[in-house]
Parts: structure tokens; sequence; C-alpha cells
């Protein structure tokens, strides 16, 4: 069953609020001190895992709706993308603001000299202009090139987990970054295959 116009405008409201709880319990673990011994590396280690996992979530809506026959859910994704920025932004500013303290050439110097960071700052650049042109506006403007735009995504989630591996692979902690490994392999290989046959099946035809 599809839900109706204001159905959908709930579960976004739903959604919207759901997304913010993460946020929210950062905020309140500050405010009563309650970050543990590094406070910073407890909020870029959070701040982090949900930019990964709100893209994550964002790159399955499209294999969700395949599969599951739910084209409404579409309606989602902007929210969830623009969530996955959102977190990024606070993940980025807690590394140039307490690392750095909002010195750019520092922060620049850091950028180039370790890898981990050189990987995950240019996922947060290419981040941008997707979150630039996500208004119904922009994706009139661009017009097919908006599609193109958004296919940074299936590069940007690579590199945060590249980052992600690099930033634990000195702790010996590899769980995570191999589960995301995982599921965003999974998640591109079946748009892959469905790209392949979707050829394959007009060549046929024709």
């Amino acid at each position: 069953m599809t839900p109706d116009r204001l159905q959908i405008t709930r579960i976004k409201q739903i959604l919207f609020v759901c997304a913010l709880i993460p946020f929210l319990r950062l905020l309140g673990f500050a405010l009563t001190d309650r970050l543990g011994a590094n406070p910073l590396e407890f909020i870029s280690r959070n701040t982090g895992d949900w930019t990964l996992y709100f893209l994550s979530i964002t790159l399955a809506i499209t294999p969700l709706r395949r599969l599951l026959h739910v084209g409404w859910i579409v309606q989602l994704r902007r929210t969830l993308g623009l969530f996955g920025f959102f977190y990024a932004s606070l993940h980025f500013l807690t590394f140039l603001w307490f690392d750095h303290f909002f010195d750019l050439e520092e922060m620049w110097k850091d950028v180039l000299k370790r890898p981990f960071i050189t990987v995950g700052f240019a996922a947060f650049v290419c981040l941008l202009p997707l979150a630039l042109t996500s208004t119904n506006r922009m994706m009139k403007r661009l017009g097919r090139h908006w599609q193109t735009v958004h296919r940074l995504i299936y590069g940007i989630l690579p590199l945060g987990v590249l980052h992600y591996y690099w930033m634990k692979a000195g702790k010996h902690d590899l769980s995570q970054p191999l589960l995301f490994a995982l599921l965003i392999s999974v998640l591109l290989a079946l748009r892959l295959w469905w790209r392949w046959s979707g050829r394959r099946a007009a060549s046929a035809v024709s």
C-alpha cells in the first residue's frame, strides 16, 4: 500500500526527528561531561559513524525500492542524504576546530601529510556539490546533469570507508570498516548488475 502525500509528509517529519537524535545525544553528553577521557575522539568517531550510516542508507534507497517495490521510499532519499552531509560537516568541524583551532594553513598541511585525512577531506569536498544541488530549483536548473553530479556518491562512500579503515588500522579494530566495505560493495554491485542487465535487455530487443 502506497502512502498518500500527507502520510509521506508525516514519515519525513518522523525521519527528521529521528535523524537528529544522535546529534542531540552527543550534545547532551557534551553538556553533562560524559564524552569520556578523550572527548575529541568520542565526537570524531560518533559523527564519522553517523555520516557513514546515513550515506549508506541513502545509497540503499534504490535497491530497496527495486527489491521491495516501494517506489515512495525514494522521497526520503534527500532527507537522508542531507543528514549524511550534516554529520559529515560536524565531523569536519571537529577536526578543524579541536585539532587545528580554525588554523586553515595548519589544517591543510595535515590534509597533505596524513593519507587517511586526505581521503576523508576529499570525500567531504565531494559531498559539498551534492548538498548544494539538493533543492528542487537546482534539480530543474541542472536538468539531466543533476544525476551526473549526484553520482559522486559512488566515489564518496568508498573514500569514506577507506578513511575509516586507515583510522582504525592503527588500533587493530577493523570489524566496522570491513562491515561498511562489504555493505557498500553489495549496494554498488547491485547497481552495476541492474545497469548491465538493462543494457543487455535493450540490446536484445534492438
